[in-house]
């Protein structure tokens, strides 16, 4: 059914019912990415090629992908800057370095593994042929003034000249090197929230939030786009107007990058006059270092920000943040357009900042280890989750488990009355019965690979048990067989529900 095939969609990638019959000039941009993504989906074409599928997804969008690209039989190709999705997601790398093609059969964690080692042998037989080129020399230069030996140089010279050198592939080192400076003073209660609530005309966006951020957490808002987690930034920044109170505590110096501050840049400045223009004090004598700091050096300065990329419009744009002791960061979506190696020095910054930290972000690697409490923004009202995101996502995935459920015996009860009203049964009542069973078994065999990748999952995240286990194929290789087993009895399930009907 084409009609039940879309709805399954767009409901997956984050679209309400209601919204199905909405005309598409109503949608924001990243709504309408998700309307391109759908449509692509839909096609159910031979090979899918992505780029940056994940930019304008929430993290249940994105699980829900990663749980389509587990079933879609045909290939894809795709470039993102989001580990955990890609190491959910792909069974094979390619890596493009100094003109060269690189083929891992692996995801991205175990590629980063195998590319250590490639670089590793490529070091050690680049210094092997250097002892057999400097042996030779001192040959050559033994042996070129005897006139009963010359011949005998001049084949070791041209042996020399046909030798191909081993080359040793360069790594881009540049990267982002940052600190936050040292926080200014302020009160123990940062931010206070009281019956707050905010609505756009008619829409409710959602009502009667109430909590307390104290002096150095580290808090996460979290849920699905369009549920109010910028909303509540801007309400904190005094942006939007709002009902009850938000407020700030004392001394509170208060930095915010929001969710489009890229964009925000004015264009026809140099990227010197960004920060040069906000800069005051001492800070005034250190713009270029600053700069610097976030890879912007030489004629870089002089660049006009209309002409720069994306991540690098979001690097000028971080480093403002830089400019003032702030106490309090908001951070919007910090990680747009920034590249896998910026988040992770971004993210250790983070890590040794003083202050108090408050932020959206739907990467979960970045968010791991993160945040201490997740405020969840779903169906107009602000939850409080102690604990981080992955410990927030195990239990998401029990509720839509229960959601499911919940369907299912909907469909059940709705069977059973269908049932009651005839008056003989079915035929194929015991083939229905069979398929029951043999879904149960299915179920039953997810859940069990599923804990045994999770268990995979945290060793590899813990960095004793991965420095042990980096070099141990039997584990990756029970891994990925893991893996693969998974997918097919997914596949299988969706296979017996359809005869369900």
């Amino acid at each position: 059914n084409v009609e039940e095939e879309i709805e399954k969609i767009l409901k997956g990638l984050g679209f309400d019912r209601k919204d199905l019959n909405r005309q598409t000039s109503e949608f924001s941009g990243g709504w309408r990415m998700r309307i391109e993504l759908a449509k692509l989906l839909l096609q159910k074409p031979d090979v899918l090629l992505l780029d940056e599928p994940t930019n304008h997804l929430d993290i249940e969008a994105i699980q829900w992908l990663e749980e389509f690209m587990e079933t879609f039989p045909g290939a894809v190709v795709l470039i993102s800057h989001d580990k955990t999705f890609l190491d959910n997601v792909t069974n094979r790398t390619i890596e493009i370095v100094n003109q060269k093609i690189y083929d891992y059969k692996t995801n991205y964690s175990r590629y980063l593994i195998l590319r250590k080692e490639r670089k590793e042998q490529q070091e050690n037989a680049a210094k092997n042929q250097q002892k057999i080129i400097d042996q030779t020399e001192v040959l050559i230069d033994k042996y070129r003034a005897k006139a009963n030996k010359a011949s005998f140089a001049q084949s070791l010279i041209k042996k020399l000249d046909r030798m191909e050198r081993v080359e040793v592939d360069e790594d881009d080192t540049a990267a982002m090197y940052f600190r936050f400076p040292p926080p200014a003073h302020s009160g123990k209660i940062v931010i206070t929230a009281e019956h707050a609530g905010k609505a756009y005309g008619e829409k409710r966006i959602f009502s009667d939030a109430n909590f307390i951020i104290t002096k150095g957490e580290r808090i996460g808002f979290v849920g699905r786009n369009g549920e109010g987690k910028s909303t509540m930034m801007k309400m904190i920044a005094k942006k939007v107007q709002h009902e009850g109170t938000v407020q700030l505590g004392h001394s509170v110096m208060m930095g915010y990058f929001e969710q489009d501050q890229e964009e925000k840049l004015d264009g026809d400045k140099t990227v010197f006059q960004t920060i040069d223009d906000l800069a005051v004090g001492d800070i005034r004598k250190r713009v270029r270092n600053l700069l610097g700091a976030f890879l912007f050096s030489g004629e870089d300065i002089d660049k006009k920000v209309k002409v720069l990329s994306g991540g690098e419009r979001g690097r000028l744009a971080l480093c403002k943040l830089l400019l003032e002791p702030y106490n309090l960061l908001l951070l919007d979506e910090p990680t747009n357009h920034l590249d896998i190696r910026s988040k992770e020095i971004l993210k250790q910054a983070l890590l040794d900042y003083e202050g108090t930290i408050v932020m959206v972000s739907h990467d979960r690697d970045f968010m791991k280890g993160m945040c201490t409490r997740l405020f969840e923004f779903r169906d107009g009202h602000v939850k409080e989750h102690l604990g981080g995101i992955e410990e927030f996502m195990e239990l998401r995935k029990v509720e839509r488990l229960n959601e499911l459920d919940l369907d299912k015996k909907a469909v059940a009860v709705k069977k059973e009355a269908v049932a009651e009203k005839k008056p003989a049964v079915d035929a194929n009542e015991q083939e229905q019965k069979q398929i029951r069973n043999q879904i149960k078994k299915v179920e039953g065999e997810i859940e069990r690979l599923e804990a045994e990748i999770k268990k995979c999952d945290e060793k590899l995240s813990n960095t004793e048990t991965y420095n042990q286990l980096v070099n141990d194929k039997a584990f990756f290789d029970n891994y990925n067989k893991l893996k693969t087993s998974l997918e097919a009895e997914m596949q299988k399930w969706e296979e017996l529900s359809a005869k369900l009907g």
